[in-house]
């Protein structure tokens, strides 16, 4: 059960604030420009200017949204850098989903026997023959 959020916990940092432009070619994905802004609106030469690349990746689960920073200084640069950040985070999402195959394959846990010397139909293992059942 999740706790009631306080006031001062929904409150916005206006020392923190965006302005959020979305550019996209609409078939590999978009380019979110996010400028520094004052809480007046006017824009905040103090911090710099962010580029986070957006792209989906088909699995056979379905799409997997991949988001990722793109260290550039203008526009053309972010776009120029897009593939390789797309890239990257493939290979990254690929790596954590690898990790996560091998923790839940390793937490399953077969016993080579039956407790209290009890034997099941077919044998060891349960299965016709007595088949062990093996990980790899």
């Amino acid at each position: 059960m999740s706790t009631p959020l306080s006031p001062n916990e929904l409150k916005m940092d206006p020392a923190s604030l965006y302005r959020e432009d979305i550019y996209t070619d609409r078939k590999i994905g978009t380019i979110r420009v996010l400028t520094p802004v004052t809480s007046g609106g006017l824009a905040d030469a103090s911090r710099p200017v962010l580029y986070v690349g957006e792209t989906q990746l088909l699995t056979p689960g379905g799409l997997l949204p991949l988001a990722f920073e793109l260290p550039a200084a203008s526009l053309a640069d972010a776009i120029e850098k897009f593939a390789a950040g797309a890239n990257e985070a493939v290979e990254r999402t690929r790596r954590e989903l690898e990790q996560l195959r091998r923790e839940a394959a390793s937490s399953i846990i077969v016993p080579d026997r039956m407790p209290g010397g009890l034997t099941p139909p077919g044998g060891p293992g349960g299965l016709p023959g007595g088949g062990n059942i093996r990980l790899r």
